[in-house]
């Protein structure tokens, strides 16, 4: 027995593999919830009353939802071009704190509708500094950017908690390590009156839509996907590495920190160090779900966020630890390059 590369796969393969992982990752997990001595049905059917069963619960999860479209995209963008940004964690870190440097104090006194757009350029510009690190060393020294992406996040974490812990603080936060908060102008308009639903869930699923539209019909997008297939062949037919590398880079981490930013503008106000709860890191596992394609992105985004905002809700009711969905999550990402490697191996006797 042994494995045989496919020439070409299948459209419904490829479309089949992200459904066949949750569900095969959803059993697996089952599993766990039977032994934990729940009922599996009732647990999944909790997760999805805590996360849509209200008004409030589907404002939450749609919440929760927008800064994981946005590090989805940033992972998928840049594994696409074998450009691997284990980052965005960081980058999400640099766009808060960036956002909530300048939307205090410096750029207070704009009008809304300048201020705004003006803050989101500037968190994804502070993203697109802190990745070029590591591109810069792989390009120099031939230094893995797995590496240096990953040790970014905790170095950027750091410097984050220096400044609100320093020259940011907020003196009147009753000496509560936090960033002073952003002016009330410089808040996200609300999808929905009286909850959280922000105008930033909509700005997600457009750049969603705009990131697709660029790797399918841009020149751009070609070179980035022919610089991940064969970097080789991709340099034979002219493209630059380099210059490719460099721009998937700045798109890449723009896209984590423009994350940063809108959870700052869009929920919090301001900058705490545990601003995340690991938005960065759930990206690549978005990204993997999503099989790299910015629309299936914000698919996964939501069945991501329904896993964390509706596992409390069967928490409270079952018992069960909320860990059932990091570990059904991370399930799916295992599941899902099963799944993957089969779309491009087939099994011979």
């Amino acid at each position: 027995m042994r494995f045989e590369r496919r020439e070409h796969r299948p459209l419904y393969m490829m479309t089949l593999a992200p459904l066949l992982a949750i569900i095969a990752a959803l059993a697996l997990a089952g599993i766990l919830i039977a032994i934990a001595g729940a009922p599996v049905f009732e647990a999944y059917r909790r997760i999805l009353l805590g996360a849509f069963g209200s008004r409030l619960s589907a404002t939450e999860t749609l919440t929760r939802a927008t800064p994981l479209i946005l590090t989805g995209l940033a992972a998928a963008v840049a594994f696409r071009a074998r450009l691997w940004n284990i980052g965005a964690e960081g980058q999400f870190y640099f766009g808060a704190i960036a956002v909530a440097a300048f939307g205090s104090k410096m750029l207070a006194g704009l009008p809304s509708p300048i201020l705004i757009p003006l803050l989101m350029v500037i968190g994804a510009i502070a993203g697109m500094i802190l990745i070029l690190v590591p591109l810069w060393l792989r390009l120099r020294f031939s230094v893995d950017e797995v590496v240096t992406s990953l040790i970014l996040n905790f170095i950027a974490v750091l410097f984050v908690s220096m400044l609100i812990d320093g020259v940011l603080k907020d003196p009147t936060a009753f000496g509560w390590p936090q960033s002073q908060a952003l002016a009330d102008h410089a808040m996200l308009p609300k999808l929905i009156a009286r909850s959280r639903l922000h105008i930033g869930f909509a700005i997600a699923i457009i750049i969603a839509a705009i990131v697709y539209f660029v790797q399918s019909r841009t020149v751009f997008g070609m070179q980035s996907r022919a610089t991940g297939l064969n970097p080789s062949g991709a340099v034979f037919a002219g493209v630059r590495l380099g210059s490719t590398l460099v721009k998937v880079a700045c798109l890449s981490g723009g896209l984590a920190g423009l994350a940063g930013a809108i959870e700052v503008m869009g929920v919090k106000g301001y900058v705490t160090t545990d601003l995340s709860p690991g938005f960065g890191y759930a990206g690549i596992v978005v990204a993997m779900l999503a099989n790299l394609n910015p629309l299936g992105v914000v698919l996964a985004a939501i069945f991501t966020a329904t896993m964390f905002v509706g596992a409390d809700g069967m928490s409270r009711s079952l018992g069960i630890p909320t860990y059932i969905a990091d570990v059904t999550v991370a399930l799916s990402l295992l599941t899902m390059l099963i799944a993957l490697f089969f779309t491009q191996y087939r099994i011979r006797r």
